[in-house]
Protein backbone atom coordinates (compact mmCIF):
# COMPACT_ATOMS: atom_id res chain seq x y z
CA UNK A 1 0.00 0.00 0.00
CA UNK A 2 1.06 3.72 -0.96
CA UNK A 3 0.51 7.04 0.25
CA UNK A 4 -0.66 10.15 -2.28
CA UNK A 5 3.29 10.89 -2.59
CA UNK A 6 4.37 7.87 -3.84
CA UNK A 7 5.62 6.37 -0.80
CA UNK A 8 5.30 3.23 0.46
CA UNK A 9 3.34 2.49 4.26
CA UNK A 10 6.06 0.17 5.69
CA UNK A 11 8.47 3.87 5.80
CA UNK A 12 6.23 5.11 8.09
CA UNK A 13 8.01 4.83 11.62
CA UNK A 14 5.61 2.51 13.24
CA UNK A 15 5.05 4.77 16.46
CA UNK A 16 3.29 7.10 14.29
CA UNK A 17 1.01 4.52 13.12
CA UNK A 18 -0.12 3.21 16.08
CA UNK A 19 -0.77 7.12 17.21
CA UNK A 20 -2.80 7.55 14.14
CA UNK A 21 -4.74 4.59 14.73
CA UNK A 22 -5.29 5.37 18.31
CA UNK A 23 -6.36 9.03 16.90
CA UNK A 24 -8.44 7.85 14.19
CA UNK A 25 -10.28 5.23 16.86
CA UNK A 26 -11.07 8.18 18.93
CA UNK A 27 -12.64 10.11 16.45
CA UNK A 28 -15.03 7.29 15.01
CA UNK A 29 -16.51 6.85 18.33
CA UNK A 30 -17.08 10.80 19.03
CA UNK A 31 -18.47 11.37 15.34
CA UNK A 32 -20.77 8.25 16.18
CA UNK A 33 -21.64 9.82 19.61
CA UNK A 34 -22.60 12.98 18.13
CA UNK A 35 -24.16 11.48 14.88
CA UNK A 36 -26.62 9.78 17.74
CA UNK A 37 -27.31 13.08 19.61
CA UNK A 38 -28.25 14.95 16.74
CA UNK A 39 -30.55 12.06 15.56
CA UNK A 40 -31.80 12.25 18.50
CA UNK A 41 -32.77 16.10 18.67
CA UNK A 42 -33.67 16.17 15.21
CA UNK A 43 -36.85 13.47 16.00
CA UNK A 44 -37.57 15.74 19.23
CA UNK A 45 -37.90 18.87 16.55
CA UNK A 46 -39.57 17.17 14.26
CA UNK A 47 -41.97 15.73 16.42
CA UNK A 48 -42.98 18.89 18.40
CA UNK A 49 -41.70 17.59 21.68
CA UNK A 50 -39.04 20.12 21.72
CA UNK A 51 -39.76 24.13 20.67
CA UNK A 52 -37.82 26.09 19.07
CA UNK A 53 -39.57 29.17 17.71
CA UNK A 54 -38.64 31.56 20.73
CA UNK A 55 -35.16 31.03 21.14
CA UNK A 56 -32.17 32.89 21.67
CA UNK A 57 -31.20 34.65 18.25
CA UNK A 58 -27.28 34.31 19.89
CA UNK A 59 -27.31 30.75 20.17
CA UNK A 60 -28.59 30.74 17.22
CA UNK A 61 -26.17 32.53 15.32
CA UNK A 62 -23.56 30.72 17.36
CA UNK A 63 -24.80 27.27 16.43
CA UNK A 64 -24.78 28.10 12.28
CA UNK A 65 -21.05 29.50 13.01
CA UNK A 66 -19.98 26.41 14.72
CA UNK A 67 -21.48 24.07 12.50
CA UNK A 68 -20.35 25.68 9.24
CA UNK A 69 -16.55 25.75 10.93
CA UNK A 70 -17.06 22.08 11.25
CA UNK A 71 -18.42 21.51 8.34
CA UNK A 72 -15.33 23.32 6.49
CA UNK A 73 -12.45 21.49 9.06
CA UNK A 74 -13.94 18.27 7.88
CA UNK A 75 -13.98 19.40 4.22
CA UNK A 76 -9.96 20.46 4.47
CA UNK A 77 -9.05 17.33 6.53
CA UNK A 78 -10.74 15.10 3.72
CA UNK A 79 -8.34 17.50 1.13
CA UNK A 80 -5.39 16.61 3.39
CA UNK A 81 -6.18 13.01 3.56
CA UNK A 82 -6.41 12.41 -0.32
CA UNK A 83 -3.19 14.40 -0.52
CA UNK A 84 -4.79 17.42 -2.46
CA UNK A 85 -3.61 21.15 -2.04
CA UNK A 86 -5.67 23.35 -0.18
CA UNK A 87 -3.73 26.45 -1.16
CA UNK A 88 -6.54 28.98 -2.11
CA UNK A 89 -9.26 27.68 -1.41
CA UNK A 90 -12.29 29.07 -0.20
CA UNK A 91 -12.62 26.37 2.72
CA UNK A 92 -9.72 28.28 4.66
CA UNK A 93 -10.86 31.50 4.11
CA UNK A 94 -14.36 30.90 5.45
CA UNK A 95 -12.63 29.15 8.42
CA UNK A 96 -10.58 31.79 9.54
CA UNK A 97 -13.58 34.17 9.01
CA UNK A 98 -15.86 32.11 11.17
CA UNK A 99 -12.91 31.69 13.79
CA UNK A 100 -12.81 34.89 14.37
CA UNK A 101 -16.31 35.80 14.65
CA UNK A 102 -16.32 33.27 17.30
CA UNK A 103 -13.67 34.96 19.12
CA UNK A 104 -15.61 37.93 19.33
CA UNK A 105 -18.45 36.47 20.82
CA UNK A 106 -17.19 35.04 23.51
CA UNK A 107 -17.54 37.91 25.82
CA UNK A 108 -20.89 38.49 25.07
CA UNK A 109 -21.11 34.50 25.52
CA UNK A 110 -19.68 34.80 29.12
CA UNK A 111 -22.38 37.30 30.17
CA UNK A 112 -25.27 35.59 28.62
CA UNK A 113 -24.44 32.50 30.60
CA UNK A 114 -25.76 33.14 33.71
CA UNK A 115 -29.48 34.54 32.65
CA UNK A 116 -29.28 31.46 29.80
CA UNK A 117 -28.39 28.53 32.44
CA UNK A 118 -31.16 30.21 35.03
CA UNK A 119 -33.96 29.63 31.96
CA UNK A 120 -32.75 26.03 31.60
CA UNK A 121 -33.08 25.32 35.36
CA UNK A 122 -36.61 26.95 35.48
CA UNK A 123 -37.94 25.39 32.27
CA UNK A 124 -36.37 21.81 33.60
CA UNK A 125 -37.64 22.15 37.42
CA UNK A 126 -40.02 24.60 37.37
CA UNK A 127 -38.76 26.77 40.17
CA UNK A 128 -35.47 28.72 40.18
CA UNK A 129 -32.17 27.41 42.27
CA UNK A 130 -32.15 27.60 46.02
CA UNK A 131 -29.06 29.57 45.85
CA UNK A 132 -30.41 32.16 42.93
CA UNK A 133 -28.64 35.18 43.89
CA UNK A 134 -31.78 37.02 42.67
CA UNK A 135 -34.05 35.51 45.49
CA UNK A 136 -32.17 37.83 47.80
CA UNK A 137 -33.30 40.93 45.93
CA UNK A 138 -35.42 43.68 48.04
CA UNK A 139 -38.83 43.13 48.14
CA UNK A 140 -41.46 46.12 47.31
CA UNK A 141 -44.45 43.82 49.10
CA UNK A 142 -42.34 44.07 51.89
CA UNK A 143 -42.77 48.41 51.72
CA UNK A 144 -46.57 47.69 52.10
CA UNK A 145 -48.03 49.28 55.47
CA UNK A 146 -49.86 45.96 57.29
CA UNK A 147 -51.20 48.07 59.94
CA UNK A 148 -54.80 46.99 59.31
CA UNK A 149 -53.93 43.39 58.92
CA UNK A 150 -51.92 43.75 62.58
CA UNK A 151 -55.18 45.45 64.07
CA UNK A 152 -57.40 42.15 62.75
CA UNK A 153 -54.91 40.07 64.23
CA UNK A 154 -54.86 41.94 67.63
CA UNK A 155 -58.34 42.26 68.01
CA UNK A 156 -58.96 38.83 67.35
CA UNK A 157 -56.34 37.18 69.12
CA UNK A 158 -55.58 39.73 71.80
CA UNK A 159 -53.54 37.22 73.92
CA UNK A 160 -51.77 35.45 71.82
CA UNK A 161 -49.50 38.59 70.93
CA UNK A 162 -46.24 38.49 69.43
CA UNK A 163 -44.27 41.15 70.63
CA UNK A 164 -41.40 41.76 67.57
CA UNK A 165 -39.02 44.45 67.74
CA UNK A 166 -38.07 46.51 64.65
CA UNK A 167 -34.40 45.68 63.45
CA UNK A 168 -32.45 48.98 64.85
CA UNK A 169 -29.68 50.38 62.63
CA UNK A 170 -26.25 49.40 62.81
CA UNK A 171 -24.23 52.52 63.99
CA UNK A 172 -20.26 51.51 64.38
CA UNK A 173 -18.65 51.26 67.32
CA UNK A 174 -16.00 55.22 67.77
CA UNK A 175 -12.99 53.35 68.42
CA UNK A 176 -9.82 55.26 67.26
CA UNK A 177 -6.91 53.49 65.70
CA UNK A 178 -4.20 53.06 67.98
CA UNK A 179 -0.66 51.58 67.80
CA UNK A 180 -0.39 48.21 70.16
CA UNK A 181 2.69 47.84 71.92
CA UNK A 182 1.74 45.31 74.54
CA UNK A 183 4.06 42.65 73.18
CA UNK A 184 7.12 44.68 73.08
CA UNK A 185 9.81 44.32 75.88
CA UNK A 186 10.96 47.61 77.78
CA UNK A 187 14.12 47.40 75.42
CA UNK A 188 12.23 47.65 72.35
CA UNK A 189 10.59 50.86 73.67
CA UNK A 190 13.52 52.08 74.74
CA UNK A 191 15.46 52.22 70.93
CA UNK A 192 11.89 53.21 69.81
CA UNK A 193 12.09 56.24 72.20
CA UNK A 194 15.49 57.01 71.33
CA UNK A 195 15.07 56.91 67.57
CA UNK A 196 12.02 59.27 68.14
CA UNK A 197 14.56 61.81 70.21
CA UNK A 198 17.05 61.67 67.26
CA UNK A 199 14.95 62.36 64.87
CA UNK A 200 13.53 65.57 66.88
CA UNK A 201 17.26 66.41 67.93
CA UNK A 202 18.55 66.17 63.96
CA UNK A 203 15.53 68.48 62.65
CA UNK A 204 15.92 71.10 65.95
CA UNK A 205 17.05 74.81 65.51
CA UNK A 206 20.23 74.27 66.89
CA UNK A 207 21.58 71.27 64.69
CA UNK A 208 20.00 73.32 61.22
CA UNK A 209 22.30 76.59 62.66
CA UNK A 210 25.24 74.21 63.18
CA UNK A 211 24.99 72.35 59.93
CA UNK A 212 24.32 75.87 58.09
CA UNK A 213 27.65 77.37 59.83
CA UNK A 214 30.34 74.88 59.30
CA UNK A 215 28.65 73.76 55.20
CA UNK A 216 30.83 74.79 52.71
CA UNK A 217 28.11 74.95 50.00
CA UNK A 218 25.92 78.32 49.10
CA UNK A 219 23.83 79.08 51.61
CA UNK A 220 19.88 78.27 51.00
CA UNK A 221 17.80 81.29 51.36
CA UNK A 222 13.79 80.13 52.37
CA UNK A 223 10.70 81.83 53.90
CA UNK A 224 10.13 80.64 57.54
CA UNK A 225 6.73 81.06 59.44
CA UNK A 226 6.01 80.55 62.74
CA UNK A 227 3.30 78.75 64.87
CA UNK A 228 1.87 81.88 66.13
CA UNK A 229 1.98 82.82 62.48
CA UNK A 230 0.69 79.90 60.53
CA UNK A 231 -2.44 79.91 62.88
CA UNK A 232 -3.23 83.90 62.28
CA UNK A 233 -2.76 82.81 58.58
CA UNK A 234 -4.87 79.85 58.76
CA UNK A 235 -7.67 82.03 60.58
CA UNK A 236 -7.55 85.06 57.93
CA UNK A 237 -8.05 82.88 55.34
CA UNK A 238 -11.21 81.68 57.02
CA UNK A 239 -11.96 85.25 57.71
CA UNK A 240 -11.92 86.26 53.95
CA UNK A 241 -13.58 82.87 52.75
CA UNK A 242 -16.62 83.30 54.87
CA UNK A 243 -16.52 87.33 53.79
CA UNK A 244 -16.20 86.79 49.94
CA UNK A 245 -19.32 83.86 50.36
CA UNK A 246 -21.32 86.05 51.75
CA UNK A 247 -20.64 89.22 50.69
CA UNK A 248 -20.35 91.15 54.12
CA UNK A 249 -17.29 92.67 56.05
CA UNK A 250 -16.82 91.28 59.74
CA UNK A 251 -15.88 93.59 62.10
CA UNK A 252 -12.26 93.70 63.41
CA UNK A 253 -11.95 94.48 67.35
CA UNK A 254 -9.27 95.89 69.62
CA UNK A 255 -8.48 91.95 70.20
CA UNK A 256 -7.33 91.27 67.06
CA UNK A 257 -5.66 94.15 66.50
CA UNK A 258 -3.74 93.69 69.53
CA UNK A 259 -3.03 90.15 68.69
CA UNK A 260 -1.70 91.33 65.05
CA UNK A 261 0.79 93.67 66.76
CA UNK A 262 2.05 91.30 69.30
CA UNK A 263 2.96 88.33 66.71
CA UNK A 264 6.31 89.85 65.73
CA UNK A 265 7.08 90.18 69.74
CA UNK A 266 5.79 86.41 69.98
CA UNK A 267 7.96 84.84 67.36
CA UNK A 268 10.88 86.60 67.58
CA UNK A 269 10.94 85.53 71.57
CA UNK A 270 10.17 82.02 70.61
CA UNK A 271 13.35 81.43 68.93
CA UNK A 272 15.35 83.57 71.74
CA UNK A 273 13.76 81.49 74.88
CA UNK A 274 14.17 78.06 73.61
CA UNK A 275 16.92 75.72 73.63
CA UNK A 276 16.55 72.54 72.17
CA UNK A 277 17.51 69.29 73.88
CA UNK A 278 19.81 67.14 71.91
CA UNK A 279 21.11 65.06 73.83
CA UNK A 280 20.06 62.01 72.02
CA UNK A 281 23.18 62.32 69.74
CA UNK A 282 25.21 61.15 72.22
CA UNK A 283 26.57 57.76 72.16
CA UNK A 284 25.73 57.47 76.06
CA UNK A 285 22.43 58.72 75.53
CA UNK A 286 19.93 55.57 77.83
CA UNK A 287 16.67 56.63 76.02
CA UNK A 288 15.16 59.20 78.64
CA UNK A 289 14.05 61.99 77.16
CA UNK A 290 11.21 62.79 79.57
CA UNK A 291 12.99 63.86 82.71
CA UNK A 292 11.25 64.67 85.84
CA UNK A 293 7.61 66.35 85.41
CA UNK A 294 7.82 69.79 84.94
CA UNK A 295 5.27 72.62 86.54
CA UNK A 296 2.99 74.51 84.67
CA UNK A 297 4.36 77.88 84.02
CA UNK A 298 7.67 79.40 82.32
CA UNK A 299 10.46 77.37 82.92
CA UNK A 300 12.98 79.55 85.21
CA UNK A 301 16.87 80.55 83.93
CA UNK A 302 18.86 78.16 85.83
CA UNK A 303 16.91 75.24 83.98
CA UNK A 304 17.70 76.74 80.31
CA UNK A 305 20.87 77.04 81.29
CA UNK A 306 21.10 73.38 82.24
CA UNK A 307 19.75 72.46 79.19
CA UNK A 308 21.94 74.52 76.81
CA UNK A 309 25.10 73.33 78.74
CA UNK A 310 24.22 69.65 78.78
CA UNK A 311 23.91 70.34 74.54
CA UNK A 312 26.37 71.97 74.26
CA UNK A 313 28.70 69.11 76.00
CA UNK A 314 26.60 66.41 73.67
CA UNK A 315 27.80 68.64 70.38
CA UNK A 316 31.69 69.07 71.85
CA UNK A 317 31.85 65.19 72.12
CA UNK A 318 30.19 64.57 68.68
CA UNK A 319 32.87 67.13 66.91
CA UNK A 320 35.75 65.30 68.72
CA UNK A 321 35.04 61.95 66.97
CA UNK A 322 34.75 63.32 63.45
Amino acid sequence: MTTHDGSSLEDVPEADLLKFKTLLKGLVEQVSGVTKSVKGLQKKVEGGETSTAKGVSFLEVKHHLLLSYVMDLTYIMLQKVKGQSINGDPAVLRLAENRTVLEKMRPIDQKLTYQIDKLIKTATTGVPAANDPLRFKPNPDGLVSKLQDEQGEENSDEDEEVKVEKPKKYVPPKVAAMFYDGDDTLKEKKERQLEKAKKRALSSQMIRELRAEYYDGPEEVQESMSLHRLKEDKETKEKNDYEEENFLRLPVTKKDKQRERNLTTMASLDGLTRFDNISALDRNFDGDTEGPPRKKGKVSSKLRKANKRKSLKALKRRRKKF
